[in-house]
């Protein structure tokens, strides 16, 4: 029996192209989170207690499967103990004897996967500050204190570092604000 099993990532492309990749494989069962959350795996959980020896499971690729190279290394042993073939459609890995892979290609790829792993971990986190009302970067200036800079600028009474003083607006942002 052939499974795929599908997380949604952050970006909208990647999941419509995990999506199309593994409906390329004939005769396959498709389980799909509902959640990107690692801690929510309801459908992995149903798929590891149906799937059984001789079974084959595609994913697109390995941050599908885990988040962390001891998840992955774990779920792997778990399913080759129970002799799942198990298939990365996006890196071209599967978990057959056959294969044969360098060492140095299989640092490649974890060295990918784990940096896939930090970069989807922060664009979630990113996501999940922006929903709770918290940008990332450091806070806009007031325009009623940018343009007070602008205004003492013009009068030509106050020095630069009086101007910042008073208005807590630095010289490279009076300037960038000048031209505009």
């Amino acid at each position: 029996m052939k499974y795929g099993y599908m997380r949604p990532f952050s970006e909208e492309e990647i999941n419509k192209l995990q999506h199309q990749e593994l409906l390329n494989i004939e005769q396959i069962h498709l389980f799909q989170e509902e959640s990107s959350s690692s801690k929510e795996r309801v459908e992995l959980n149903k798929l590891l207690t149906i799937i059984k020896s001789g079974d084959e499971l595609y994913v697109y690729n390995l941050y599908v499967l885990a988040n962390s190279t001891r998840n992955l290394l774990d779920l792997l042993h778990t399913l080759k103990n129970q002799n799942v073939l198990v298939h990365f459609l996006a890196n071209q890995i599967d978990t057959s004897d056959s294969s044969s892979f360098s060492f140095l290609y299989i640092l490649e790829e974890l060295a990918q996967f784990q940096s896939e792993v930090i970069s989807e971990k922060t664009k979630i986190g990113l996501f999940e500050a922006q929903k709770k009302g918290n940008n990332a970067g450091r806070p806009k200036k007031s325009m009623l204190s940018i343009n007070k800079a602008i205004e003492m600028f013009h009068s030509k009474k106050f020095s630069l570092e009086e101007i910042k003083d008073e208005t807590g607006i630095s010289k490279s942002t009076l300037y960038r604000n000048l031209e505009n």
